[in-house]
């Protein structure tokens, strides 16, 4: 890993097993910038939840350390640690107004009264609840009661902020609000935010960078548009956004690019993803809206590749429209296009040439899941 600039959070070498003969987390190695939104993304039982637990100090670390501003904490108790949580039920104390839930931390401290009463002002501002102090988490909605859990877990002035999920039980329309609520503590404050989801589309949104897990190894840890573009293997291509994996049989040109050719026969070339030596089993990824579809107005640009599909069906999603294809092979593939004048328009059954340059398209390794059983934790 790349030596970032101003290194504050630090993970080196972290395992965990819960039973001695598996690993949930494997060889874990990750360092945080000071002030970034690092998200730590991935299916359920990908070990991104117990990595964060590890850092909180809620989950013991089997071996590694975890350092944050040059200090190991790797056995510190959580409340040694500094660090604020938000969980993905709120965790307020019921019988507690809003006021005092975001007083409690500071009681704790044994702050002065005086400064706790400004502190709590200042809180219920910043998350625009100015007049709901008086209030029970009972008599607020769930986007109030998760801005209270957030402010509660900021008004220590804690360096660093873990999230759990905290948007998941919202409805669309409000997650997205609290989205764009987060990102905007997260600039005005400065700290620095761990956060897990498994909702892609959050972790593109809101991220400077985002961890990918799968099966306890990170899989790439990139920016947003990094994994989007450039995704490290088949894994990320699949679970980062909607895409396309052709199987085939790859031979890998030197230093230009990978020429496949795909279980129909037809031959394609794709830029290195991780197949990048030699020849055998191989998976074209190109993302649905870098294909175009062909007709006698568009035909395929020059040096693109072209492979033919049977038109199956498509779906009205509003702005764009997504076009279903199928090879010989029985392979899907998914056509983005935008809802316009240009969409085609195609009879089911109808063959068609599908293209895409080569540089929208990357050559993988088959997908293979890490193996996590017989791991010496």
């Amino acid at each position: 890993m790349t030596k970032r600039s101003d290194v504050f959070l630090s993970f080196r070498n972290v395992k965990k097993t819960y039973d001695r003969r598996s690993l949930v987390v494997r060889d874990f190695n990750l360092d945080v910038e000071r002030g970034e939104f690092v998200t730590l993304l991935g299916p359920s039982g990908s070990g991104k939840t117990t990595v964060l637990m590890m850092l909180a100090g809620f989950e013991h670390v089997t071996s590694g350390e975890i350092c944050i501003d040059g200090v190991s904490v790797t056995r510190s108790a959580p409340y040694e640690r500094n660090i604020g949580m938000v969980f993905q039920n709120y965790a307020l104390f019921p019988h507690m107004t809003v006021a005092e839930n975001l007083a409690y931390p500071l009681r704790v401290r044994k702050l002065p009264k005086s400064e706790i009463r400004e502190r709590v002002n200042h809180s219920l501002k910043l998350v625009e609840l100015e007049n709901y102090g008086d209030r029970h988490p009972a008599q607020l909605s769930g986007g109030q009661r998760q801005r209270v859990a957030l402010a509660r877990a900021l008004i220590f002035e804690p360096a660093l902020v873990l999230m759990d999920e905290p948007l998941s039980a919202l409805d669309k329309k409000l997650r997205e609000q609290m989205q764009f609520e987060i990102s905007r503590l997260h600039g005005k404050l400065g700290c620095t935010m761990v956060y897990v989801t498994h909702d892609q589309a959050e972790a593109l949104t809101m991220s400077d960078r985002i961890a990918v897990f799968n099966h306890g190894v990170v899989q790439q840890f990139a920016a947003p548009d990094e994994l989007y573009e450039r995704p490290a293997n088949a894994f990320v291509a699949s679970f980062i956004g909607e895409n396309n994996l052709i199987r085939g049989m790859g031979v890998a040109n030197g230093s230009s690019d990978v020429t496949i050719t795909l279980e129909h026969g037809k031959t394609v070339r794709a830029a290195h993803g991780d197949f990048k030596n030699g020849s055998g089993p191989c998976m074209v990824s190109v993302r649905p809206e870098k294909l175009g579809i062909s007709t006698v107005d568009t035909p395929p640009p020059v040096g693109s590749n072209v492979i033919s599909a049977r038109f199956v069906a498509k779906h009205y999603v509003g702005d764009f429209i997504r076009h279903y294809f199928e090879l010989d092979d029985g392979t899907r593939i998914i056509v983005k296009t935008m809802n316009d004048d240009r969409a085609p328009t195609l009879v089911e059954g109808q063959s068609t040439d599908l293209h895409w340059s080569v540089q929208h398209s990357f050559a993988f390794h088959p997908q293979t899941n890490p193996a996590v059983q017989g791991d010496t934790p």
